[in-house]
């Protein structure tokens, strides 16, 4: 069964992207929830039309995605968080607090769209930031032990 996308979905597609899904995930979750229309021959010229008024717009958004991955390059994070004795930490880094030490640094970046292993030891690591369908950044952090006070 071929739907077009009306939303970003994890793992399936983006927005305007047709792709083929089984029956029942199209008809009994993406269509009721708004996520996806079936692919019609009218519908598939109605997304042409769509795309091809919106491709000035969305160059602009590719390119702004470019000028923010460039400014994401210049950026290292070090994150501190409660460790152990043995240098495990407390619970895991997750993409909550690498958003929320870019929103520090003046970027606002949806935590959705950052992906992070699973951290659960001090050292180095690397996040990595979806901003298009095209364009992903790379963010260098580390984690530190916090300092007591």
């Amino acid at each position: 069964m071929q739907v077009i996308l009306k939303e970003d979905v994890a793992n399936l597609g983006y927005k305007d992207d047709i792709v083929n899904v089984k029956p029942g995930y199209g008809r009994n979750y993406l269509i009721p929830t708004g996520k996806a229309v079936i692919a019609t021959e009218s519908a598939k010229k109605v997304l042409a039309e769509n795309l091809k008024q919106r491709a000035h717009k969305l160059e602009k958004i590719k390119n702004d995605a470019l000028a923010l991955a460039e400014k994401l390059k210049e950026v290292s994070l070090v994150i501190a968080t409660k460790v152990s004795p043995t240098g495990s930490i407390y619970g895991s880094v997750s993409n909550i607090q690498i958003a929320d030490e870019l929103a520090k640094l003046g970027f606002e970046i949806d935590r959705k769209s950052i992906d992070v292993a699973d951290v659960k030891a001090v050292g180095n690591y690397v996040a990595k930031v979806k901003l298009h369908k095209e364009i992903a950044a790379e963010i260098p952090f580390e984690v530190v032990a916090e300092e007591e006070k």
